[in-house]
């Protein structure tokens, strides 16, 4: 007999701690799988609160909400399986998923492996599950697990399928960086091969925080072939329609699963949730959404982070100072397509020293992206605020880089201002090649709330600006702002490659030592000069108390400054000497 399995993986955009408007989703989701005559449908890890929910779990109420909330949703389901997302409390709190069907949870699994790298902290609350069930589900065997437990070959899932699981339904909260989507998709290919069964894994979409989800749920065969991916970087419901009975097929070629038969019977739970269901008439057809560029990934990334801080976090609209260069000309194409020109404002803050290829430029990328401006020339409050520095304190003392941050503060104070007068959300324009060596004045062109672009490289900022001028089919950002020299415009003449190496050499540097970790020596090998490296390496160091006072900032790499790589600022190592 044939046996057929209609799964659906939902990937909405949840908001930690609003259990009511992710409650309403989740439901809604299951209606319309319900209309479609899906069997079983998955949610993410931790659908209910939110991810991550971070110290809310620390506080009994937000735990008791969560309970409260798994506890309604359950009334709401009928003939259809439903893999929720929640947090349970017992003795102590679990990462855990509701197995419901037909108005109760028929059980719960609870997360195995609990990470603590990068961004993850989840050691620090939850307690590791201990036991690995299989569901069966309309004659078909079904396991379930979350997030980093497929990661392990020898995990949940392989002793899932030692116990015959057919369909293995990964749950998790994947945030994206670049080139994750790719390692991920090989990851499950490479899981279904060893358990020899289809492989289903559900994704969050969404900004929270620094973080970004991208979605893009998928379906893997037995043989790892994708069969089905969902949208990225949007909210989707993806069907696929699974033939069960092809598993039995290829494990009587493959005798991999029965050589190890019998070593998984003290480890796992058979569980029994629904009965037969004729199989449907009609299959649907798969759906593979298409992969991205890499710097379209990283577009898109940087979209629905600012969208999704912004709106999540209650602001009208959002305030960018455009100098005339690349990266606020990138931001505020960025905000302008995460939330609508009438949303976003430029402020043009010129002095004596901006150029008037730079003012042209702003105009010319406001007009094309639609967006109000204002122009607030600050030479005459630097010159009062150099003439009263110099009459209460400074003296005859010579001009030096202070007078630069002073206008990088002036132009702060304006964006500041205009922020508090109206509630407007400022959004900085520094790169992560300037932040990494400290490139930025603090309480002046990092004074903000949100750091769009914290995470992305300078030759990258290019590269993502170029893309987008593709996508849009002309010219949004101006093709002077690509081929002008960087500049701060803070003195006669600047370049940014007066104080910084060239970005075609100094990125590369600060990728290997900032997000790679290598030795300095390691570095020298790559061919960059020794001193060079050692500049680099100082002025990485020895900035680390700028990072910590910077506004978050979407994470589009796999080592971003914040959460991922925590340094001490007071410290005497030197990885040169």
């Amino acid at each position: 007999m044939t046996k057929r399995l209609r799964v659906a993986l939902a990937q909405p955009n949840f908001i930690v701690g609003d259990f009511e408007k992710n409650a309403e989703k989740i439901l809604s989701y299951i209606k319309q799988a319900e209309k479609e005559d899906v069997d079983i449908i998955a949610f993410p890890e931790m659908a209910v609160p939110g991810y991550p929910p971070e110290d809310l779990l620390l506080k009994p109420q937000f735990l008791e909400k969560n309970m409260e909330t798994i506890s309604n949703i359950a009334k709401e389901v009928g003939d259809i399986v439903a893999i929720v997302g929640f947090i349970e409390v017992k003795e102590d709190i679990y990462n855990a998923a509701a197995v419901i069907y037909q108005h109760k949870i028929v059980d719960v699994y609870h997360k195995i492996f609990l990470p603590t790298y990068s961004v993850f902290d989840e050691d620090r609350y939850f307690s590791r599950g201990n036991r690995i069930p299989v569901y069966e589900v309309r004659e078909c065997k079904v396991g379930v697990n979350i997030c980093e437990d497929i990661w392990y070959p020898d995990g949940p899932a392989h002793f899932q399928a030692l116990a015959g699981a057919e369909l293995i339904i990964n749950i998790s909260a994947s945030p994206f960086h670049t080139g994750k989507r790719a390692y991920r998709e090989r990851m499950i290919a490479t899981r279904g091969m060893d358990c020899l069964a289809f492989v289903a894994y559900v994704n969050l979409v969404g900004g929270q925080d620094e973080l970004v989800f991208d979605g893009g749920s998928f379906v893997v065969s037995p043989h790892g072939e994708l069969i089905a991916r969902a949208k990225l970087f949007e909210e989707d419901l993806l069907i696929a329609d699974l033939d069960i009975s092809s598993v039995l097929r290829i494990r009587l070629h493959d005798p991999r699963i029965r050589k190890e038969k019998g070593y998984e019977e003290n480890k796992i739970e058979r569980i029994f949730v629904a009965p037969y269901k004729p199989p449907k008439k009609e299959t649907v057809k798969p759906r593979i959404t298409p992969p991205m560029s890499e710097e379209e990934e990283i577009l898109h990334a940087l979209i629905v982070g600012t969208r999704d801080y912004v709106n999540k976090n209650g602001f009208k609209k959002v305030l960018i100072g455009l100098s005339g260069g690349i990266d606020s000309s990138l931001v505020a194409a960025i905000a302008t397509e995460a939330l609508g020109p009438e949303r976003v404002v430029g402020v043009l803050m010129p002095s004596q020293y901006t150029s008037r290829e730079s003012i042209e430029d702003a105009e010319e990328l406001a007009k094309n992206l639609g967006i109000q401006t204002y122009t607030v020339p600050i030479t005459e409050i630097f010159e009062t605020f150099k003439k009263e520095m110099r009459r209460c304190v400074w003296g005859n003392m010579p001009e030096d880089v202070t007078e630069e941050n002073i206008q990088a503060r002036i132009r702060g104070n304006i964006l500041m201002a205009i922020s508090n007068k109206f509630g407007w959300l400022v959004l900085t324009t520094g790169n992560k090649s300037e932040m990494s060596c400290g490139y930025a004045t603090l309480y002046g062109d990092m004074a903000g709330g949100f750091a769009v672009i914290k995470d992305v490289m300078k030759t990258m900022v290019y590269r993502v600006a170029q893309c987008y001028n593709k996508l849009k089919g002309r010219e949004i950002i101006p093709k002077r702002v690509f081929i002008k020299p960087p500049s701060a415009e803070l003195r006669p003449g600047q370049k940014d490659e007066d104080t910084l190496p060239p970005y075609e050499i100094l990125d590369p540097i600060l990728k290997a030592y900032v997000e790679e970790d290598r030795p300095y020596k390691d570095i020298v090998a790559m061919g960059f000069d020794p001193e060079l490296v050692k500049r680099v390496i100082r002025m990485v160091d020895r900035n680390e108390y700028k990072r910590r006072q910077a506004p978050p900032g979407v994470k589009i790499t796999p080592r971003a400054f914040g959460k991922d790589r925590r340094l001490p600022i007071t410290n005497h190592f030197r990885p040169f000497e």
